[in-house]
């Protein structure tokens, strides 16, 4: 058996994975959702500890990259092609009505930013797409092409945060069309003032229009209820959120599940990457990890 979270790292490797074990405690009999499935970083390591696992994916090539990968566990993994939007329907469909664990790895993957062709990556030259489902009949050429100035400046404030929102839609509107990843980038990095940048000018612009696309924060508030109702008394759910907006939402969801007793907080703050976990995978920066329980049931 291998190591647990090892062997596949150069798809990508899974964040804050000590702390999701610790949390979800698998072991054989568990059933563990991994609702954003990707590579299967998570999952493989769920399954080397025994538990079966339901891997939900909208994106097919990633799903079938966990499935190769997961492939030595036989039934014991499940991969799923949804959005986890549809939470209950998917485990209704596999019969399942409560499971032990839920997983959440929000945001993008480094699988997504090593295929320029996705078009997630402001660093290579890509078609302007940004879908996790390509099925998904918009695209983030799209939305720079045809939305309204207004909008576009919308979009980026209210999902990338982004101070320039108003100069970087005025510039996209009068250089339409706009069709590949290094043209957005190179004209949102026009619309900053001169000198360094502790991020990349393009990075809020390129999260916004990803998340419009995926209409992904949507789609997360839609799934928390769903995730709580499948857990059986005693189940865990972990989110992982890599920015302010999606870290928001589940800040709330977990304080309003824990007031009203539905939940037990599991973390009263979001637990963050240790120094060697950052220094490793750059990518775990930002990561915040929340956690609740649903309470155990009395003893009779």
């Amino acid at each position: 058996m291998r190591e647990p979270g090892r062997g596949f790292g150069v798809f990508h490797e899974p964040v804050l994975l000590k702390e999701v074990l610790d949390l979800l405690a698998p072991r054989p009999g568990k059933v563990i959702v991994d609702a954003t499935v990707g590579t299967g970083g998570h999952a493989e390591a769920l399954l080397s500890l025994g538990a079966t696992v339901v891997g939900i994916d909208q994106d097919p090539e990633s799903l079938g990259v966990a499935a190769e990968r997961l492939r030595d566990f036989g039934e014991r993994f499940r991969p799923v092609r949804a959005n986890f939007r549809r939470l209950r329907e998917v485990l209704n469909e596999l019969g399942l009505e409560k499971v032990d664990g839920i997983l959440f790895d929000l945001g993008l993957s480094s699988w997504h930013l090593a295929h320029p062709e996705r078009g997630f990556s402001f660093q290579e030259e890509g078609p302007l797409d940004m879908r996790m489902d390509p099925e998904n009949p918009v695209t983030a050429a799209d939305l720079v092409n045809s939305l309204p100035e207004r909008e576009i400046a919308h979009i980026l404030r209210e999902y990338g945060e982004e101070r320039y929102a108003a100069r970087i839609a005025w510039e996209i509107v009068r250089n339409r069309p706009i069709r590949t990843t290094k043209e957005l980038a190179s004209l949102v990095a026009r619309c900053y003032p001169p000198g360094r940048h502790r991020i990349h000018p393009a990075t809020r612009t390129f999260q916004a229009l990803r998340i419009a696309v995926n209409d992904e924060l949507s789609a997360l508030r839609e799934a928390l209820p769903q995730a709580v109702e499948a857990l059986r008394p005693g189940g865990v759910l972990c989110v992982i959120a890599f920015h302010s907006l999606e870290d928001r939402i589940v800040k709330r969801f977990l304080r309003e599940g824990a007031r009203s007793g539905r939940l037990r907080l599991l973390t009263k703050k979001p637990v963050r990457p240790k120094a060697e976990e950052v220094a490793r995978n750059p990518r775990a920066r930002s990561a915040r990890l929340r956690a609740a329980q649903v309470p155990q049931l009395p003893s009779p």
